[in-house]
């Protein structure tokens, strides 16, 4: 990214004097101004066009525009290629000068938006580019942010003000940060521009959540935090103004810091294409050798015999420098075998395919009005090659809107309802839920089912009190109250809301905060608490803690974390409260519910006093600041008082079991890599399990075995996975028949120990042991094991890990890998596969941004990957199998020609028909069955997931197909040049003269060779449109036009040089022979293709020939149904079934064709053929990679 300011040494510290600008230029910090643009008016053109260069095909195609401009060894007019060529250019410019021109509107809109700065004790307006370091701005109500600020003041009590972070962070709650008490006193204008203090902090970097600084003023120290600091890009939400000092500006602030660039993702087929058009530029070059050998011979032989009439140019004097000239004339004329037009056609179906998805109402959330959108147009076939699914849980899979749902307190857990013979009521069964009609503040919206819990809370019972007391103080919510008596909390996570909202219906209402005080209506009654201390959650505390002082002056800590956190910091006299607590967090767990532990603990004021001032002297530390703080806080967090539980639920979107199923029948692996502990992942996926029968057994009791790795050390990380490895070789040590697994091993040549591993399993792996796990000497031992099991969980895994995991797949598996997720947290592993995936959920956009396609809701995965993925993958195969078809087809007549015509580099075609060829004449009809062709239809892609595997397999289009597609073009080139010459050789016109002339000879062949082209894609569209129709029909109409205009005294009359045998392809095609010639070619040239793939339907169809072969004849009994119904008796019916029925497959089954016909024996007919070609494929790429298959043997359908 170019930035405006220059580049400098990295920094080791910041050093910011407020009111100071000279004093600050000294150190050359970058100003405020920033430029994501490329180029400007004047560096477009070069700039531009050197990018554009960098392409290998566009460098290829101007050197052939310079060997065309030289005329010893141009037998084609430099129009043929600059015209083409141009039109790339000029196209691409285009678009990036678009692009550029909105990053540069961008770019002033956001660099001139105003500010308000302290300049010489005076508020200014200025622009935001024009803000340096070490200025005081001022910031109204809903403004962004113009840089990183030091908040200095504002107009709430305390200091406090409230932002919004969504274009930061994506997470759209609002938050609270406040001033230094010193400084929260500084709202008058004159007392800010007295104001000289000095900010020594942390040099720029790309941590949102970190900040550590000193402010030095009036001889004292202060230490500075996250909390003290307004980041670039916030917007000021209920604050009416504040006062910030500027610490990091433009590209130093934290929002450029995050906004590198994307990496560019490119398909495997670019990077196949790429290797190809190397091989046939090797395959020109020796092309151009033989033909130049033979001119030099041919030369030397016999032209020397003719100089008197063919006299050689001037400056050849040698027949070997002729061959010379010879090949690069040669290199000329056989460069359409890879046409320019082929990049422009691959980037329009692209943008075709993209605009689809975009298009799709069944990807269009009704509730949300959201479509899906496909935010890159590079990458749509790769979504039909996806084997491995990374997927983020909450807010992904789940809905992340949490409910409370259960509790624990004081040893009895409530939120279950019992009928009267003692069973559990399910959620269909219960009766009312509870009334909260005595507490006017409740939420109307909160439902609890359990009223013994109110109960206990009207009856006073002291622990039930101090429960709710607990969770309506110990958290960072802030309340807003517009009306009397309406209360709307911001709470950080969805989490933390759940259980104030919880608190405030029991009862407990948090009313209102200040920075030093707390408001809560106990059951009824208003009491202020005295906020002494937070101390704050992280992912390394994993708990927080408040101590607060009551209305009677008692200090008290309360504290809330997770089990394995809390549970260790205890006292030792509630160890029996603990063991019942712990038996109803796994039972809550177990349910898939989100637990917290909740504990108090009673300070004296002695003690609260001196660890306050330990406290203090942390905060101020100028070196591990964040290790002291945690070192003082893990003190006083100790021997607390157990008062209970919470239990959260956040509940499965809409169709996420069904989408597991059939992505998985699809032979997709998905793993999940999620924050949450590994007790809810294996209750959520066994529910999913649940719902869906045994179509998805991801984590079920049915598995084999389920491995759970939690080693702390390397060793013991080390140790586990041993273990999970050889339990399953043991499990698998005999796989039948009589053989042992090494026989079976070595039979198979299997490169991977755990390759013909049976059973299921799965691993789940906590983020400290992964931690291990991916080190560079265990990386491998881990990957082995994970792609053995069926299922793989990393929990508490943090957003780096995520992005390893990924990055460890795509390195060794050569897999194509898909990440989705819905947070900021999940941006890394987002950007790091192959396909990136955001929902548009409850955690913000940041997701979506750095996305390649996003939608609102995880089903819609399915459609995205079976259908558009998979008719994308399809469409782009057959489009460049046909295109390296009929370009093979059509340059190799030269290579023929040039035997019999001295190889004097002498075209076949005329210069106007090779000009035209890709871009008139054959583009579109190529064009349409890249955009709309489909084999079968997007039902049937859902229905029967199995078809989604070729593309996994790369079986569309590989190296093996390209030469197929190569030898059926140099075939039809064979047919399309000796068919007419050695009818030509011989043949006569209707008056008895000669018919082989160089022009009518043109004529035929280039007639034969469109009309062969369109029959052969005829013969490959799968799927007719009337579009269809339209260009294959038109592109012939348009050739015949043309052709007859070519040779029309018109143009003749206009351009007498260039349009010199008029009427030429009048007479050629008034002839009898001319067209019994061309269809002879046809014929010959077609029937081959016709009777192979008559007989591979028969003997040895694909699946999708198959399902297309059942849709037909389903079509067809309906049809047949619907005649009998008509023509049917009127009589009675003793036997509804007998005649209500479709004809039953009786006689086919007799005659063995069933095996194609019924779903059932759909799923036969794939176990017995097409698995086993696809499965000896799967085998073959599983060794070269080193790595286990999966999934080989799975039916069609769950």
């Amino acid at each position: 990214m170019a930035l405006c300011a220059k580049k400098r040494p990295p920094e080791e510290e910041r050093r910011a004097r407020a009111n100071d600008r000279e004093y600050n230029e000294r150190f050359q910090y970058a100003s405020n101004c920033i430029k994501t643009s490329k180029y400007n008016i004047l560096t477009f053109l070069p700039v531009n066009l050197f990018e554009q260069f960098q392409e290998v095909a566009n460098t290829y195609f101007l050197f052939l525009l310079i060997l065309q401009l030289i005329p010893q060894i141009s037998s084609l007019s430099w129009f043929t290629t600059i015209v083409p060529l141009v039109l790339v250019l000029t196209i691409t410019a285009v678009k990036d000068a678009t692009d550029d021109y909105f990053r540069h509107k961008s770019d002033n809109q956001v660099n001139n938006r105003q500010s308000q700065v302290l300049i010489n004790g005076i508020l200014q307006q200025e622009q935001w580019m024009n803000v340096c370091v070490g200025d005081i701005i001022k910031l109204e109500n809903n403004q962004f942010v113009a840089a990183d600020l030091l908040l200095l003041s504002s107009s709430e009590p305390h200091g406090l003000c409230y932002i919004e972070t969504a274009e930061l962070d994506g997470e759209t709650n609002m938050k609270v940060r406040q001033a230094i008490p010193v400084t929260s006193e500084l709202g008058d204008i004159s007392k800010l521009a007295k104001f000289d203090g000095e900010v020594i902090c942390e040099p720029p970097n790309n941590k949102l959540d970190k900040f550590s600084g000193t402010l030095y003023w009036k001889e004292n120290k202060f230490p500075l935090s996250n909390q003290n600091m307004l980041l670039r890009g916030c917007v000021l939400r209920n604050t009416e103004w504040c006062f910030g000092l500027v610490i990091f500006a433009g590209p130093d602030t934290k929002l450029m810091q995050n906004s590198g660039r994307t990496k560019f993702k490119r398909t495997s087929i670019d990077r196949l294409m790429n290797t190809l058009v190397l091989w046939i530029f090797g395959f020109l070059v020796c092309m151009g050798v033989i033909l130049a050998i033979g001119n030099a011979i041919w030369e030397h032989e016999v032209g020397t015999r003719f100089q008197v009439y063919l006299p050689w140019d001037e400056a050849v004097d040698s027949a070997f420098f002729s061959g010379f000239l010879s090949f690069w004339s040669y290199i000329i004329i056989l460069n359409t075998v890879v046409p320019i037009s082929l990049y422009v056609s691959v980037e329009v179906i692209r943008l075709g395919h993209s605009y689809f998805i975009n298009w799709d109402k069944k990807m269009f959330c009704m509730k949300k009005r959201t479509p899906a959108e496909a935010r890159t147009t590079t990458l749509n076939e790769e979504l039909g090659q996806v084997e491995y699914i990374f997927s983020d849980k909450t807010g992904t899979l789940t809905q992340n809107i949490m409910v409370f749902n259960k509790c624990s307190i004081n040893g009895r857990s409530y939120g279950d309802v019992f009928d009267v013979l003692g069973h559990k009521a399910e959620l269909g069964e219960r009766p009312e839920p509870v009334n909260f009609s005595f507490n006017p503040l409740a939420d109307k919206k909160f439902l609890f089912w359990d009223p013994t819990l109110l109960e206990a809370v009207k009856m006073g019972d002291p622990h039930t009190h101090e429960f709710f007391r607990l969770l309506s103080l110990c958290h960072t919510v802030m309340s807003e109250e517009k009306n009397e008596g309406e209360l709307y909390y911001k709470a950080q996570s969805p989490d933390e809301g759940a259980l104030v909202t919880a608190a405030r219906n029991f009862g407990f209402v948090f009313r209102s905060r200040t920075p030093k005080t707390i408001t809560v209506h106990e059951m009824g009654t208003a009491i202020t608490y005295q906020l002494l201390a937070i101390l704050d959650f992280n992912n390394i505390r994993k708990r927080m803690s408040v101590i607060v002082r009551n209305p009677e002056g008692k200090i008290r800590l309360y504290c809330k974390g997770a089990d394995t956190i809390l549970l260790d910091r205890l006292h030792h006299s509630t160890q029996e409260l603990l063991n019942t607590t712990a038996d109803h967090l796994n039972e809550y767990a177990g349910e898939g519910l989100r637990t917290l532990v909740l504990a108090y603990k009673d300070l004296d004021e002695e003690y609260y006093e001196e660890w306050a001032e330990r406290r203090l002297q942390a905060s101020l530390a100028q070196d591990s600041r964040e290790d002291r703080l945690a070192s003082v806080y893990e003190e006083v967090e100790s021997d607390m008082m157990l008062l209970g539980a919470t239990a959260i639920e956040d509940k499965l979107q809409q169709g996420v079991p069904e989408t597991i199923a059939l992505l998985t029948l699809a032979n997709i692996k998905i793993w999940v890599l999620t924050g949450d502990k590994q007790e809810l992942l294996q209750s959520l996926l066994v529910e999913t399990a649940v719902n869906i029968g045994y179509s998805c057994k991801m984590l079920t009791d049915d598995m084999t075995e389920v491995f759970i790795v939690t080693g702390h050390t390397v060793l013991e990380v080390r140790e586990e996975l041993r273990k999970a490895r050889e339990k399953m070789m043991d499990s698998s040590r005999t796989v039948g028949n009589g053989f042992t697994y090494q026989e079976k091993l070595s039979s198979s040549k299997l490169t991977s120990v755990l390759e013909a591993v049976s059973g299921e399993y799965a691993l789940v792996i906590n983020g400290h042991s992964l931690a291990h796990a991916l080190e560079a000497d265990m990386e491998l031992e881990f990957l082995e094991t994970a792609c053995a099991c069926k299922a793989v969980i990393c929990c508490r895994v943090t957003p780096l890990q995520k992005a390893q995991v990924v990055e460890l797949v795509k390195k060794y598996k050569k897999a194509v890998t898909l990440a989705i997720g819905d947070g900021a947290n999940d941006v890394s592993m987002i950007k790091t596969a192959h396909i990136g995936v955001g929902i548009s959920g409850q955690e913000g956009i940041q997701a979506v941004l750095a996305s390649d396609y996003s939608f609102s809701q995880f089903k819609f995965l399915q459609r995205l990957l079976l259908v558009h993925g998979r008719w994308s993958y399809l469409r782009m195969c057959k489009f460049l199998c046909y295109f390296f078809y009929k370009n093979f087809a059509f340059t190799m007549v030269h290579f023929w020609f040039g035997f019999f015509c001295g190889f004097s580099a002498q075209t076949v075609y005329d210069q106007y028909f090779i000009t035209l060829y890709n871009i008139v004449y054959t583009s579109l009809p190529v064009l349409a069955m890249g955009v709309f062709d489909q084999d079968v239809p997007e039902q049937r892609s859902m229905e029967y997931p199995k078809l989604y595997e070729p593309g996994q397999l790369n079986l569309l289009f590989n190296k093996r197909e390209f030469f197929i597609c190569i030898a059926q073009g140099i075939y039809t080139s064979v047919l399309m040049f000796f068919i007419p010459y050695g009818v030509f050789a011989e043949a006569t016109r209707d008056d008895g003269t000669q018919l082989a002339d160089y022009q009518s000879f043109a004529v035929t062949v280039a007639t034969s060779l469109v009309i062969v082209v369109s029959v052969q894609i005829g013969l490959d569209t799968g799927y007719w449109t009337a579009i269809n129709h339209f260009f294959i029909w038109g592109s012939l109409a348009v050739y015949f036009a043309i052709l007859f205009a070519m040779h029309s005294n018109g143009l003749f009359d206009m351009f007498p040089n260039q349009f010199r045998f008029v009427g030429n392809a009048q007479n050629t095609l008034a002839q009898p022979t001319v067209w019994l010639t061309i269809v002879l070619t046809t014929v010959v040239c077609i029937m081959p293709v016709v009777a192979f793939r008559f007989l591979k339907l028969n003997l040895k169809p694909d699946l999708s020939d198959t399902v297309r072969y059942t849709q037909l004849v389903r079509k067809k009994q309906k049809a047949q149904h619907r005649c009998m119904r008509r023509v049917g008796r009127t009589g009675s019916r003793r036997s509804g079934y007998a005649f209500s029925h479709q004809e039953g497959f009786g006689e086919l089954i007799m005659s063995g064709k069933n095996m194609r016909l019924s779903s059932l024996a759909l799923s036969g007919f794939t176990t017995r053929s097409s698995s086993s070609w696809i499965e000896s494929l799967r085998r073959k790429k599983s060794d070269s990679a080193s790595s286990p298959s999966g999934g080989a043997d799975k039916p069609l359908k769950g």
